[in-house]
């Protein structure tokens, strides 16, 4: 039995983020080990590359890219790199990207050390993990797919939220009417409205119009 610590890197743009995982970490030090760390996608190849960790611990979001795509160009490079997403996002459509872009698993930033620390040590066993808060919906949402009966845009990458504000676009609604209807701040929309240009691979409110009729997602 393997006994040595679970070798980590961490990868957040946030210095403040980036050591408060490692005074979290630096309690389980016989179990796990943090080699090393980077504040962008760039470095993290880098630094990933040089060092061959047994697991990469990365935040969805990073400043002047995605979490999301590095996962995916670290397990495309190869595919037994071992990469646990840490997200504020407590959204199954982000944890569904997670996993198709080869993630071995997403948490939710509220997770404990201990939590965090047995979660790194089951990733690096081979497993899968999902947050325990997520875990329910997640299964849920899975048999409500199986039966057909899911929110419009969802197999276009749309969470549940996402989907409503673009029903709300489509309808004629302004930023500060559907955050009205929602109840929700304006800054909130805009964030929502931001994120469905880029899955629809649209740039505004007429192409995001055009994109949900087209795809018949509102009938």
């Amino acid at each position: 039995m393997d006994t040595r610590p679970v070798r980590v890197v961490l990868v957040d743009d946030h210095e403040m983020v980036l050591e408060g995982l490692k005074a979290m970490l630096a309690r389980f030090t016989g179990r796990i080990r943090v080699v090393g760390q980077a504040g962008s996608a760039e470095e993290a190849q880098t630094v990933v590359a040089a060092l061959d960790p047994d697991v990469v611990l990365c935040d969805v979001r990073l400043r002047s890219s995605s979490g999301l795509d590095l996962c995916r160009r670290l397990t495309e490079r190869d595919p037994a790199r071992r990469v646990l997403l840490l997200s504020v996002y407590d959204d199954e459509q982000y944890l569904y990207q997670a996993l198709r872009a080869g993630a071995a698993g997403y948490l939710l930033k509220r997770v404990n050390g201990e939590e965090l620390a047995k979660f790194l040590e089951r990733v690096h066993a081979g497993e899968t993990v999902v947050d325990p808060a997520m875990a329910g919906r997640v299964a849920s949402a899975a048999a409500r797919l199986h039966s057909g009966e899911f929110w419009p845009g969802a197999r276009m990458g749309l969470s549940q939220r996402e989907s409503e504000v673009l029903g709300l676009i489509v309808a004629g609604l302004s930023n500060r009417a559907i955050a009205g209807r929602l109840v929700i701040g304006d800054e909130t929309v805009k964030s929502h409205a931001r994120a469905i240009y880029r899955k629809l691979g649209v740039s505004d409110r007429a192409g995001a119009v055009a994109s949900a009729l087209r795809e018949g997602m509102f009938r």
